[in-house]
């Protein structure tokens, strides 16, 4: 494969090259036949790429409305507590039984953070590293659709590519058979 400065996207994923001429890939030290298996090869990796993207895609779909709902009952508890009301909600005890209860405003609230790690927060700190979140999550969203979109290209321009060389390889071919026959 003739060497070339190959650029990637803004998040390193490398950019295929196009083949414009398949003579500057296939030579007698790489015939056709391990062009191709390179070829596949790196069709191979950005598919398996383009999998690992789109689990992300997914996990980030369900976090940023999650994020969002925590938000919104963050400055719900803000309102109750500035109006010194308490709030009445059912409380779940089991998988299936609940209690009422009345929880008076703190000021401040727990945040699961993960990995079983609950912190309490102020209301302002807590919705400033949510809204931090929310805004990284989304960031990452739209970075993520950006390189499923370079990859479908990746793949497509590989398969182009692998198309290209297998057509030139078969016309070779029957150009040294006719040859052989004359």
């Amino acid at each position: 494969m003739a060497t070339q400065n190959l650029d990637a996207n803004p998040r390193g994923i490398p950019r295929s090259p196009f083949v414009e001429r398949v003579e500057d890939y296939v030579s007698d030290a790489e015939p056709a036949d391990v062009v191709l298996r390179k070829f596949q090869e790196t069709i191979s990796k950005y598919k398996f790429m383009e999998v690992n993207m789109l689990q992300r895609r997914k996990v980030l779909e369900e976090k940023i409305p999650e994020i969002e709902k925590t938000i919104a009952m963050v400055d719900f508890l803000v309102e109750k507590h500035e109006s010194n009301e308490p709030v009445y909600t059912d409380y779940e005890l089991n998988d299936t039984l609940y209690a009422k209860a009345k929880v008076e405003a703190s000021g401040t609230v727990y945040l699961w953070l993960g990995a079983n790690v609950m912190l309490e927060y102020t209301f302002e700190e807590a919705k400033d590293l949510l809204s931090s979140k929310c805004e990284t999550a989304k960031t990452s969203l739209r970075n993520t659709l950006e390189d499923l979109e370079f990859l479908r290209d990746q793949i497509t321009t590989m398969e182009v590519n692998t198309a290209r060389v297998y057509n030139w390889d078969v016309k070779q071919r029957r150009l040294a058979r006719e040859q052989a026959a004359k």
